[in-house]
This record gives C-alpha cells, structure tokens and sequence, in this order.
C-alpha cells in the first residue's frame, strides 16, 4: 500500500521540475528558445509567400491559357459541324451554364441544336419498373428497327428516345416523322414523363450528344441505394449504345474520366469505346470545344476518347464531312408522287 510520504515526495518531484523549467526558461535557454522559435516562424512565412507566389504564376498561366482557347476556340470548331443538326441530351441535372456554353461552340461550329432533352429520374427509378414496361408496350409499334427480342425495357426506351429525335419523314426528310413525334409524345407526357423537352423537336437530328456532368455524382453517393444505382447504370448505358448505334457522330460528354462514373466505365468497356466517343472536362473551355470537334470526328468514322488523362487523345483530329441528304426518298415519292408538295403546301398553310 502507497503511504502518504509517497504521494507527498512525488508532489515534490512535479513542482521542483517545474520550478527548474521555468528557471531555465527564463533565464539560459530563454533566448536559445526565443531564437528557435522565431526562426521557425520565419521560415513558415517564407515557405507560405513562395507558395502564394507559386499559386499565383499558376493561376496566371491556367487562365491565360484558357482564354487562348476561348479565342481559338471559334477558328478551330468553324465549319466541322456545317449545316448539321445535333439533339442534346442531359442524362440527369447539368449545369445551365456549362449547357449553353457547349450549345454556344455547336453552334460556332455550324451546326443547329434541335432538341433540348433532360431525361427525368422517372427514366431509371426502381419504383416506376411496371409502369416503364407497360409504356414500351404501346411504344414498340412506333420502332423502327425494333429492338432485338429480350433485350428489356431500358433498350427499347433508349430506342424510342434517340429514334424520336432523329426519325426524319420521308416525304419531306427536314421535318420530323410522325413515328418520332408520338414516341416524344409518350415519352414526355403522364404523371411520371420519362423526359422533358425544353421546345418541341425543330429538326431529325443527325448527331445526339449525351451530356453526363451530374449523373455521376447522383449515382456514386455513398448512401445511394444499391439497386437504384445499378439500375441508372443499366439505363444509361442502354442509351449509350443505342445513340452509338443510330445516330451518325455519337459523343458522351461529362466530367474527368477519375470522377464520372458513365465516363470512366466506357472508357474501361473494349466493347462500349470502340462504338461511342468521350469529351471529358466538359466544363471547362477547352472541353467545351473539344465537344464539336468530337462529333466530327466520330460522324467522319472516328471514334475517340478525349481530354487530359492516360490514353486519352488531347484534341480530336476533325474531317471534310459529306453534306447531309435531306432530300425525299425515292420510295417517298414513288409512292406518292404529290407527297413533297403536299408537305410544302402543309408548311406553308
């Protein structure tokens, strides 16, 4: 058992330490300390004011580049997309910002956007499977190819979608089909519209760009339910084959390859990256120019993934694309051989 003159000796042993500390800390080791402790602080504000001025070159150089691209930008996308029509579809919330400004460098870049489309949550929700189903019940006589027996909902409503937005009428190919207009009909109508469509279809698209900025993040959450986030993978990549598949220059753009996960797993897939092209970075300039040129380049044959990033392609190398027929079929007008001028007379009436 521990006696009192124990715990009283060990009092004694803490203030007499402390007592000598305080002594030396005062008196002998007061200006050593001092010293130390000075030049240290010295040294941290050197080493901050050099990274300050590291920073800074650093901002300097990123923005001064940038704009280098900005304005390059037009004389490097002029003329790749002439005269070409290009549907636009958000695979989730995108940043209007980041939207217009890649709708801003197609435009540069001749072509005219036909469609505005953001597909809603109902388009993957676990809880909406039945309802999706019975839809493409009464879609699958709009289709045309239909899709191949088995392959599930997700396919054939990627089908109605990018079907609807490039399906042209024969009679007069610069309007849209009336196929294409119920499927968009029943795509964006109901209690639970899969898509929404900022105006109606102006145009068949001939390019669809698939735009990705926020889906990734809805679908990585840490607390997302398993099942719903399989399901949105499942659906997306659906459409990702079906826009490879249909539409002549076919693009995915979105985040870096590290933080989008649609991007990343296409670039990942053999099968997928060798049917559809990637932009990454697409928030940036130099992403949002890439986007046209891209299109270029996949609706010319060439299918590429681009951005910063290992085995990624810095700038797309863009080609003389053929001009767009839009003229009638010659089975449209051997059919009927008034239906060109009835649909004038319709446009103009």
């Amino acid at each position: 058992m521990i006696d009192f003159r124990y715990h009283l000796v060990s009092l004694i042993s803490v203030f007499l330490a402390l007592a000598v500390g305080i002594v030396l800390g005062a008196g002998p080791l007061r200006e050593s300390i001092g010293n130390t402790l000075t030049g240290q602080v010295d040294q941290l504000r050197e080493e901050k004011d050099a990274l300050r001025t590291e920073l800074d070159t650093s901002k300097a150089a990123t923005t001064a580049a940038e704009d280098y691209i900005a304005a390059a930008g037009p004389s490097l996308v002029d003329g790749t997309l002439a005269d070409r029509n290009v549907a636009v579809v958000a695979m989730g919330t995108v940043d209007d910002e980041s939207r217009q400004a890649i709708e801003d460098q197609l435009t540069a870049a001749g072509a005219t956007v036909t469609a505005d489309v953001t597909l809603t949550d109902s388009w993957s929700d676990t809880d909406l499977r039945s309802f999706r189903q019975a839809l493409v019940a009464n879609l699958t006589s709009y289709l045309d190819p239909q899709p191949q027996s088995g392959t599930g909902a997700d396919t054939a409503l990627a089908e109605a979608l990018i079907q609807a937005l490039t399906g042209a009428d024969a009679a007069d190919p610069t309007k849209v089909s009336g196929d294409a207009t119920t499927l968009i009909k029943l795509l964006t109508t109901g209690d639970d519209p899969l898509v929404q469509l900022a105006a109606d279809l102006s145009a068949p698209a001939d390019d669809v760009l698939l735009l990705t900025d926020d889906i990734a993040a809805r679908t990585t959450a840490s607390n997302a339910d398993k099942d719903q986030v399989q399901a949105t993978q499942d659906s997306m990549a659906a459409l990702v084959r079906v826009t490879a598949a249909r539409a002549a220059g076919a693009v995915v753009a979105g985040g870096p390859v590290a933080d989008d996960a649609l991007i990343s797993a296409i670039v990942a897939d053999s099968e997928l990256a060798s049917a559809i092209s990637t932009v990454n970075a697409a928030g940036t300039i130099a992403g949002q120019v890439s986007v046209p040129l891209a299109l270029n380049a996949d609706a010319g044959g060439s299918v590429g993934h681009y951005g910063s990033g290992d085995g990624l392609t810095v700038i797309p190398t863009t080609t003389t694309l053929a001009p767009v027929d839009r003229n009638p079929s010659a089975d449209a007008n051997a059919a009927d051989p008034n239906a060109g001028d009835a649909a004038a007379d319709g446009a103009q009436g």
